[in-house]
């Protein structure tokens, strides 16, 4: 959850060269603000390029995220729901959900953005903190708004700093200021069909860097099926606006 007031902007980015297709980079900006203590709000701009064919904006999703409970727990349960309008070309793959494949990659964009998706993604996110380490589960459903079934999808997700003591003086390559995690995520079928079996499921490393209000992100990722991409790369870069809400009010009175 972003801090009330606090703007973060985040450029996302991942590639991959599917077998049989055309190498391709996606970009996504993404806006994120607390709203207040329980609610934060997130805004997405989708699009990419790939080889050979062309470069284009594949969509936007509005995203929010609400806290279900206000003080720290053993486990903190955190509500999602995001509507996405998004071309069949867009390849951000910011989650896998139902039958997801490497295949759907290999749709040409001409004929892939003819394809739009108006859709409805929920989660339940928890969260725990202990000795350190950062443990998150996602559990995704997904629909079509035009119709098909209920598709679904997880996320697990270990993390935690190089060092839990700070140094005395300020630096920025302090083992404090680097973070490691694991993530395990994947699809889990349909409403019609509950499976792992002939599924996409991924195993990624991630190292984050902060640095002051910005954080740098580095996750080589790799398919454990037949169904996902052999590896991919993502990575991001954010900066954080602290008290930009008030700021932004202060300027129009």
């Amino acid at each position: 959850m972003e801090e009330p007031g606090n703007l973060e902007i985040e450029a996302k980015g991942l590639t991959a060269s599917p077998q049989d297709g055309n190498s391709f980079l996606s970009g996504v900006m993404e806006f994120e603000y607390g709203a207040k203590g329980w609610w934060t709000t997130e805004f997405y701009l989708d699009g990419q390029t790939t080889a050979n064919e062309s470069t284009i904006f594949t969509g936007f999703r509005w995203e929010n995220r609400f806290r279900l409970l206000m003080h720290e727990h053993r486990f903190n349960p955190v509500a999602y729901v995001e509507y996405e309008d998004l071309s069949g070309a867009d390849k951000s793959y910011l989650e896998i959900v139902g039958f997801d494949s490497r295949y759907d990659a290999l749709v040409p964009n001409r004929a892939a953005s003819r394809e739009r998706a108006h859709e409805l993604e929920t989660r339940l996110i928890v969260s725990s903190d202990f000795n350190g380490w950062n443990a998150a589960e996602n559990f995704i459903a997904e629909k079509n708004l035009n119709g098909a079934p209920w598709e679904f999808g997880y996320g697990l997700a270990l993390s935690r700093p190089l060092s839990l003591l700070a140094s005395a003086d300020e630096c920025v390559l302090c083992r404090e200021n680097f973070q490691a995690g694991l993530e395990l995520y994947g699809g889990l079928g349909t409403t019609n069909r509950l499976t792992l079996h002939q599924t996409s499921q991924y195993l990624a490393p991630v190292i984050s860097w902060q640095v002051r209000n910005a954080l740098f992100k580095l996750s080589p990722t790799f398919g454990l099926t037949d169904a996902s991409f052999p590896a991919m790369l993502r990575f991001g870069v954010s900066y954080e606006f602290a008290g930009f809400g008030r700021k932004l009010r202060k300027a129009f009175q």
